[in-house]
């Protein structure tokens, strides 16, 4: 009885630690909804300007406001909000969360169908980096872009203060987002209730606008402008930059708090803000070219840009965290060679930073913005990363629901083939905006897509010649019997992939050293397809002959930490304490080479993974090893 009084006490004291749902909320505006919430600066302008802008008329106003609404609640609030964030992997989100479902655990030897689908989801998280790049870029400088309309004579100051705030902001970035994170949520919800009052302000003056609620004029509008109005799609996809984030940032603050910040403040704020730069057209159609800002009294104007700026650097920040999580995730899931991750905080263990990541980050995007110099040009390139990336999430998340979930097909095709054909749409719209700008997303995406795909597809060959090169263990327990070799004292840790078999690095070291330690463990550090591992972490095996095997299990958010492993080991081995003077740890490093005969994509595919793993971050530093007591033997392998 007085356990579970102390049972129920301990659980009502962790309910009263959990923050708020509204304060939750209130944290969940500024990392998920930054990149949603700022576009309101530049998206609506797109669809009346440049090459395949339409004239603002009175009915193409009402038409693509009408668009702009429906889209928002068609594909924010039921595809994201409503659908896919019910496709959670243990709470968390995101395009490799929905990967690890479909793949499981052991996407290196799966079969040709779910390959294809692993490969499918590495081209959807590749086009976020191309997101990363340009989001900062078209953000913070559509945000400088008011100052040259509240002082014309400022115009050459843009691009140089946009270029300065960008760089401070990578600048900053070792120091870790936590510090400066607890304003971004006020931040943000002060961006909301600000456009949100904007948008009031033209509505009152001219209802007129309201008409756009009725889907009707957004069907309409594709009658009367045929394939202009197609295209203009295009512009509308940039309303729902940012959706990504909010589904992939749900394991941070969980779906409800993500709810309550969209229904509550950022869906009805846009919804206000592009009825009201809807309204301001129908009166002013020649403000076309910056309705946003056109909205604002000219006394608000300069501390209306300071808080956009604020805004945007919010967005920007969030989507290089994101990325950061992406690639991290990504290592963990064998997706992507490692890489040095910093933990910036010693509380919350997903706040990272990536220097390498973060340095070509900046350079990329410095380099968008002095090569565009315009928000608008830098818009037209900003669709199709967004829309192929949602395309393929609705694709994996119909595989997830008629293999995992059992969705009879009439199911399937009306929820994900309804969706799928609207993301189609926008991705069509944007492919037509390729040589305006959409070259450069796909470029970025193509080249990450090719580096995860290689990296991918050389471990496969890997884990498969590892495996069919591989001794049972019974085996190797059997030879030791028969035929004993030099025993000497310590302990010896063999680091293997597998774990059946005998690792491969322990028997090239028995073949040229013919000397084993006395307590030998062999040890497998196994990547979940969850985000944490609960529970007891690690298993350990009695083999027999002073071997033991130790299995530990981690999740694609964690970060292994073998020392701490190896503690745990030897406690439930009921062994004495390692002494890390007494003990070596063996590395396999196997080099894969072509073989003769073998095709020229073979050859490439191998040339790019053995590039990319002479260059991955040391696995003695990795794995937090002592690097005095490690050996690596090596290994030519022909494939």
């Amino acid at each position: 009885m007085q356990a579970g009084v102390r049972n129920g006490a301990i659980a009502a004291s962790d309910r009263k630690r959990q923050p708020p749902v509204a304060m939750l909320a209130l944290a969940a505006l500024g990392v998920v909804y930054g990149d949603l919430g700022t576009s309101p600066l530049y998206a609506l302008q797109e669809a009346f300007n440049g090459d395949h802008g339409v004239r603002p008329t009175p009915d193409n106003v009402v038409g693509v406001v009408s668009l702009f609404l429906w889209s928002l609640i068609l594909m924010v609030s039921i595809k994201y909000v409503l659908v896919l964030m019910r496709a959670d992997n243990k709470g968390e989100g995101g395009i490799l969360a929905l990967l690890a479902q479909i793949a499981g655990d052991k996407a290196e030897t799966a079969g040709r169908s779910t390959c294809f689908w692993v490969l499918l989801g590495l081209a959807g998280a590749a086009m976020l980096y191309g997101d990363g790049v340009i989001t900062p870029a078209v953000s913070v400088l559509s945000a400088m872009e008011g100052l040259q309309v509240a002082t014309p004579a400022l115009a050459a100051y843009v691009v140089p203060a946009t270029v300065v705030i960008l760089v401070l902001l990578f600048m900053v970035q070792p120091f870790g987002s936590g510090r400066v994170g607890v304003v971004f949520g006020p931040i943000l919800a002060a961006w909301f209730v600000a456009i949100a009052a904007l948008g009031i302000a033209q509505l009152w003056q001219n209802p007129t606008i309201l008409q756009a609620i009725n889907p009707l004029h957004g069907i309409s509008y594709f009658q009367r402008n045929g394939f202009a109005g197609f295209v203009s799609l295009g512009a509308v996809v940039l309303c729902l930059t940012g959706a990504e984030a909010l589904y992939a940032d749900m394991g941070h603050f969980g779906a409800r708090p993500i709810r309550l910040a969209w229904y509550g403040l950022a869906l009805p704020s846009l919804l206000l803000s592009y009825l009201g730069q809807g309204a301001l057209l129908l009166a002013h159609p020649h403000l076309s070219v910056r309705p946003f800002y056109s909205m604002v009294p000219e006394w608000g104007l300069y501390p209306m840009v300071a808080l956009a700026t604020l805004a945007t650097i919010v967005a920007s920040q969030a989507l290089i965290t994101a990325v950061f999580s992406l690639t991290h995730q990504s290592v963990q899931l064998g997706f992507f060679p490692r890489v040095l991750v910093l933990h910036t905080s010693r509380s919350h263990k997903g706040q990272i930073y990536l220097p390498l990541l973060n340095w070509l980050l900046m350079l990329a995007t410095v380099a968008v913005v002095l090569g565009f110099r315009q928000s608008d040009k830098l818009a037209a390139a900003f669709g199709l990363a967004v829309s192929t990336t949602m395309a393929i999430t609705t694709i994996l998340f119909a595989v997830l629901a008629r293999g995992r979930w059992h969705w009879p097909w009439w199911a399937v095709i009306v929820v994900a083939g309804s969706l799928f054909a609207v993301d189609l749409a926008f991705v069509l719209a944007n492919a037509l905006k390729f040589m305006d700008g959409g070259w450069l997303p796909l470029t970025l995406g193509l080249f990450m897509f090719m580096l995860m795909g290689c990296w991918f597809g050389g471990r496969r060959l890997q884990v498969k010649e590892g495996q069919d090169r591989q001794l049972p263990i019974e085996a190797l327990l059997s030879s030791l019997q028969m035929n004993p070799v030099a025993r000497i004292p310590g302990v010896g840790v063999f680091l293997s992939e597998s774990a059946d078999g005998t690792p491969l690095v322990m028997l090239h070291h028995l073949k040229h050293n013919q000397v084993l330690h006395e307590t030998v463990l062999l040890l497998t550090l196994q990547m979940q397809d969850v985000p944490r591992v609960k529970g007891e972490r690690v298993a350990v095996q009695r083999l027999g002959e002073g071997v033991a095997r130790v299995v530990a299990r981690y999740g694609y958010m964690e970060e292994p930490d073998v020392p701490e492993v190896m503690a745990r080991a030897a406690e439930l081995l009921n062994l004495p304490e390692l002494e890390p003077l007494c003990t070596t740890y063996y590395l396999g490093r196997q080099t894969l080479v072509p073989a003769m005969g073998s095709s020229g994509f073979k050859r490439w595919l191998i040339g790019v993974f053995g590039f990319l793993r002479q260059n991955e971050r040391s696995a003695t530093l990795y794995f937090g090893l002592p690097p005095n007591r490690v050996v690596e033997l090596g290994a030519r392998i022909e494939l």
